[in-house]
């Protein structure tokens, strides 16, 4: 007999698993469908984030600095030391643990809910049927709804094939077993700093290589500036406009070319990360006549609401337009659901923050000051350096700084962008304000605990109106 469900949700990732429980909450008959199978064979739920992307690679980046500070800061607090080391394995083996700690997590949540899993590949089929493809063969399950989030993988590259073993892309990055003495990094987007970072407070020497000439082109311009000083002066190597044209792997080392303002050039690696993005996985997701439509990339057309093209098949995260992260597929995957249940929730889109877990983080909400300006939108800006910060000078982390950036004729905030200690979380309290229609001078107003990194804010908050009180003001009021 054919199970019959009011929501099917293709994918657990943080898009997939949290649309299910959320649907799950409020009463739909609900079922999950995911392959992914850990290296054990055992199925895991949390999708790239939870296995292989943003909850693994944050647990490397803490060890990694726990460790670059024991070896470089703890001596400035009066802490002697000696012989400090690192155990690699043990380190991967952590991470390792965590993951597995989260994964049977979201497997906790889903009973709890009552969400059905099915395990195995789905396929949208028409008519809002699934095909499940899994161990036991291929069942056929109806829904009257469906939610594809089946995520992304990262792209390959021609110049650079993975082999996961001498060139890897970022899950093969996660499972060194010691440090390798060169490493090349190709792209100098999130994933590749971040991974870069990673191993290079371990004692790699690492080359970035990206092929725009363009430092996080995303990012707020005095932001990017700050942050490709201060992670060169940490020791990477990042060279811009370099396009990587090929690659042989000569044994137990890779050498790689590429092109540069002075031509051809080649440089020699012993493990080869390839981190040039991240593209949707829909190939084998939809049947022919199922209806649902895609572009020649592969991502999958929705409206503002994540509805497709056929009534009651929505799509969110990573196979939609938009950035590929975890808490944006997330929130969508709750709007999906609210609608379902006739509510009418809504997501803006405009206040998503966006965060790279490099050591100073780096983080924004909102519009560049240089957006703005190509917009025609006159602005006021205030920052605020971290080295006049009591808290971060306490904690000997003072690099960096708070920018807001708020409508020269309303004061509305429009941007918050921070490098810095904390960045991620002093970002979502401007992504808190700025939707609720906060101008500078309420920010300003408000009453900040004392010491804290968030006063950083406070101060650029007051700096856009010249009312800043521990920094000297451009301008006075």
């Amino acid at each position: 007999m054919t199970q019959k469900f009011d929501v099917v949700v293709i994918g657990a990732g943080p898009g997939g698993y949290v649309a299910a429980i959320k649907a799950a909450q409020l009463g739909l008959k609900t079922a999950c469908i995911e392959k992914y199978q850990d290296g054990e064979g055992k199925l895991a739920l949390g999708g790239t984030c939870l296995n292989v992307g943003c909850i693994p690679s944050k647990a490397l980046l803490d060890s990694s600095w726990k460790f670059h500070e024991a070896q470089d800061g703890f001596a400035i607090h009066g802490i002697n030391h000696a012989g400090v080391t690192m155990d690699v394995p043990a380190m991967v083996g952590r991470k390792a643990n965590i993951v597995k700690n989260l994964t049977s997590g979201v497997s906790t949540l889903f009973k709890a809910n009552g969400v059905t899993v099915l395990q195995g590949h789905g396929k949208l089929l028409a008519g809002k049927k699934v095909e499940v493809t899994g161990p036991n063969g291929v069942e056929i399950v109806e829904a009257d709804n469906v939610i594809l989030a089946s995520g992304s993988r990262p792209i390959d590259i021609p110049p650079a094939p993975v082999d996961q073993k001498v060139i890897v892309d970022s899950t093969g990055a996660l499972e060194f077993q010691q440090v390798p003495k060169r490493l090349g990094v190709i792209g100098a987007g999130v994933i590749g700093l971040e991974l870069g970072s990673v191993w290079s407070r371990l004692g790699a020497e690492v080359t970035v290589l990206e092929a725009l000439d363009t430092f996080l082109m995303a990012a707020d311009t005095a932001v990017s500036k700050e942050a490709l000083k201060t992670l060169t002066k940490q020791g990477l190597d990042i060279k811009l406009g370099a396009r990587v044209t090929g690659s042989e792997v000569q044994g137990d080392e890779v050498v790689v070319k590429y092109t540069d303002a002075n031509g051809e050039q080649s440089i020699t690696f012993d493990k080869l990360i390839v981190a040039v993005g991240r593209r949707p996985v829909t190939t084998d997701l939809l049947a022919s006549d199922s209806g649902v439509d895609i572009d020649e990339r592969g991502f999958i057309f929705v409206d503002d609401y994540c509805a497709t093209s056929v009534p009651g098949v929505y799509a969110i995260g990573d196979v939609v337009r938009g950035m590929m992260l975890a808490h944006k597929a997330s929130e969508e995957g709750i709007m999906v659901v609210e609608r379902i249940k006739g509510h009418k929730a809504v997501m803006n889109y405009d206040l998503i923050p966006s965060v790279i877990y490099t050591h100073p983080e780096i983080a924004w909400v909102g519009k560049t000051e240089q957006s703005l300006k190509a917009e025609g939108v006159e602005v006021n800006v205030g920052t605020f350096p971290f080295a006049a910060s009591g808290r971060a000078m306490a904690a000997n982390d003072t690099g960096g700084f708070v920018k807001v950036i708020a409508d020269a004729k309303t004061d509305r905030v429009l941007g918050v962008h921070v490098i810095g200690p904390s960045a991620a979380e002093l970002v979502q309290q401007g992504a808190i304000a700025m939707e609720f229609g906060t101008s500078a001078e309420d920010l300003g107003m408000m009453v900040f605990s004392h010491p804290t990194l968030s006063e950083a804010l406070h101060e650029a908050a007051l700096a856009v109106n010249g009312g800043a009180i521990h920094i000297a003001n451009r301008k006075k009021r």
